[in-house]
């Protein structure tokens, strides 16, 4: 098995992944990188593969076929799938939504940011708080990270 942290990412806009997927392989992190472009292919490929969770999972809130926060759901209420770590990464950022997610189980909320340091900034952030620091989940006040 690959030593390298696995993560992946849900997101329907391919230059976002792209625009991801660069940032990713620029970091000193080496990671192995999967893309799904919708909810629905999230979990199926979650839900088919429980002997080998991501490290992370990014998350997009709106995505076709079933949106972030149906996945979300549907990952936290799984006894398989509940300790995966889910970063929601979105666009827009509404204070309101972003403590439902919270109390649904998220652990980082990113706003895509315009710039790409920033966003290359903001996954590492996340990646190193759940992997090497050991900080799955946060109080709530570090719930949002910003570059």
């Amino acid at each position: 098995m690959d030593s390298r942290p696995y993560i992946l990412l849900a997101d329907d806009d391919d230059d976002d992944c792209k625009f991801f997927k660069e940032a990713l392989e620029a970091l000193p992190i080496s990671a192995h990188l999967t893309f799904v472009n919708d909810g629905e292919e999230l979990m199926q490929l979650l839900t088919k593969n429980v002997e080998y969770m991501p490290d992370v999972l990014f998350l997009d809130l709106n995505m076709p076929r079933k949106t972030g926060v149906q996945c979300l759901t549907e990952i936290k209420c799984d006894y398989r799938l509940k300790n995966v770590p889910v970063v929601i990464i979105s666009t827009s950022y509404d204070p309101v939504v972003a403590n439902l997610l919270y109390q649904s189980g998220a652990s980082y909320y990113i706003r895509k940011p315009i710039g790409f340091s920033q966003l290359q900034e903001l996954i590492s952030t996340a990646i190193l708080r759940i992997i090497k620091e050991n900080i799955p989940r946060p109080e709530k006040e570090n719930f949002l990270l910003l570059a």
